[in-house]
């Protein structure tokens, strides 16, 4: 059983797919970073905006003004950080877009380029071993 478990951890696809969660994860906090740290204060400093706060209380008992504190008042839609998760969203689906737009165009070069010239003769000993397998083949 650990023989058999051992030949299933090492075949290429479950490393493959190990490989691509751990930079997919890596890759979650860069873009998070890059909405949190370089996108969002961008959109404050224009608008005043901090869309993080941005919530709507289902209580009255929600008297906070921002969102941790009214969290623990009561429910409430925090739609704005639903806005910068869809934003982080965008930007990933941008960003995996734009790396299958490159593979797809590398594939492309790679099938439209000549293929390699055909290989000249054969050998004569090769040919005369067809000569003969064409012969035997008529004869039986």
């Amino acid at each position: 059983m650990l023989n058999e478990f051992r030949e299933f951890a090492v075949k290429g696809n479950v490393v493959d797919l190990a490989v691509g969660v751990i930079i997919g994860a890596a890759f979650g906090r860069i873009v998070e970073s890059i909405v949190g740290d370089m996108v969002m204060p961008i959109f404050g400093a224009i608008g005043g905006l901090d869309f993080s706060n941005y919530f709507i209380a289902l209580s009255k008992d929600v008297t906070a003004t921002n969102l941790a504190d009214a969290k623990k008042q009561g429910p409430v839609i925090a739609w704005g950080n639903f806005l910068t998760v869809a934003i982080n969203f965008a930007i990933v689906a941008g960003a995996l877009f734009f790396v299958v737009k490159g593979i797809n165009y590398l594939r492309r070069k790679a099938a439209s380029e000549p293929e390699a010239a055909k290989p000249a003769e054969p050998p004569r000993q090769e040919k005369l071993l067809e000569e003969i397998r064409d012969l035997l083949a008529k004869k039986g």
